[in-house]
């Protein structure tokens, strides 16, 4: 044997025991569950964009599934890649990725595109970015490692730091607007700041701050912000406004009934706008019946659950509450987009991770879940 083919042969041994190594230290639940919402969006993809794309724009019908596949693609190479690099070295990369994410956003205002009175994406040529979701999870992860300052450990100032860069990305994301993305992360910041430990206090004068600031946004802006007022009247009192999309969405939901009207059969995708987005959960209640919808919301609760049971057994503090934070955005992101299409909140436009259309709904889910996969690995074998 020459020196070649032992270095080959070798090499092939190495990346053999790494795979093994990496597939023995997973948390295999929650791997799977990842895949199986994958590909249950790129199904449910084909079957509610096919005569949008094929009867409404005059496009082939597998344009927006071809798309959707290959940002799924992509998606499940981030999410391995992620999940498979130390975690030594993932926790390094957070700042800098973070900081780039946030760079994309606050260049939105200024190069940003507008659709339907929002500008929330930035034109990269090849596909529409939209910042928010690649941040989300970053955001989460920077707010923990702020937290989980050494040299700020028994102080309060930490709480201020992690309030002020919220701050920082509200006021961006106002300026969009976009009402619901803002909501999500409040809540996902004030979940993972009473895991660390916060005062009800702190919390409650946070939360004031931002009632205040959002009431004056109102009262001075109501050019630009008034259509909050408007959902918040229109949900209250129907007659008072337009809730076509969410009642809509809520009859879509009846009608399908427990089986659903068959794939293919459903008319929300052809009837409200951005429903492969906005309103994904509600086609698949149509077409597949609530049942099937029911079980994938149990499927995000599992995962909860999972990453829950891992915290439990950890001595890592910045490990176990990003884990709950990311546990929050999640959940909380999942139950927006549920509430809206079941019409018991007001429509936020919220999509619903790894089965709703756009690239970078799926580039952030699947940040989300990498970091999710990195955080719990070598600790799942203590639960099975």
């Amino acid at each position: 044997m020459n020196l070649k083919n032992y270095v080959i042969i070798m090499q092939e041994k190495i990346f053999k025991q790494k795979f093994i190594n990496y597939w023995d230290n997973i948390d295999k639940k929650i791997f799977s569950c990842f895949i199986i919402l994958f590909l249950l969006g790129l199904f449910f993809s084909f079957s509610s964009t096919s005569s949008l794309a094929g009867e409404r724009l005059n496009k082939d019908y597998y344009f927006f599934f071809s798309k959707h596949l290959f940002f799924t693609f992509i998606a499940l190479i981030i999410m391995i890649l992620i999940s498979i690099i130390e975690t030594s070295l993932l926790k390094k990369a957070i700042m800098p990725l973070f900081t780039i994410s946030f760079i994309f956003l606050a260049l939105v205002p200024f190069f940003g595109i507008e659709v339907k009175g929002a500008k929330r994406w930035l034109d990269l040529y090849f596909f529409r970015l939209q910042p928010i979701e690649i941040l989300k999870p970053f955001f989460i992860l920077v707010t923990v490692k702020i937290l989980t300052l050494k040299n700020i450990q028994n102080s309060q100032i930490k709480y201020f730091l992690s309030f002020l860069l919220l701050s920082l990305v509200i006021i961006l994301l106002i300026d969009q607007p976009d009402l619901g993305q803002s909501i999500l992360l409040i809540g996902c910041w004030i979940a993972t700041v009473f895991i660390s430990g916060v005062s009800m206090i702190y919390l409650f004068t946070f939360f004031s701050i931002f009632l205040i600031f959002l009431s004056s946004l109102l009262y001075l802006m109501p050019e630009k912000f008034g259509y909050i007022i408007n959902r918040l009247i229109s949900f209250v009192d129907p007659s008072k406004g337009d809730k076509f999309q969410s009642s809509s969405a809520l009859d879509a939901i009846k009608l399908g009934g427990l089986k659903g009207q068959g794939m293919g059969e459903g008319i929300l995708k052809d009837n409200v706008p951005e429903a492969h987005t906005d309103y994904i959960i509600a086609i698949i209640s149509e077409e597949y019946g609530s049942i099937i919808s029911t079980i994938i919301v149990f499927i995000f609760l599992y995962i909860s659950f999972r990453i829950i049971k891992n915290c439990l057994k950890l001595d890592d503090q910045l490990i176990k509450i990003s884990l709950c934070g990311l546990s929050a955005l999640l959940i909380f992101q999942t139950f927006i987009h549920v509430s809206v299409n079941t019409n018991l909140i007001p429509t936020t436009g919220m999509t619903l991770p790894f089965l709703s259309y756009g690239g970078s709904s799926l580039i952030g889910s699947a940040i989300l879940a990498g970091v999710i996969l990195n955080y719990t690995k070598n600790r799942s074998y203590l639960y099975d």
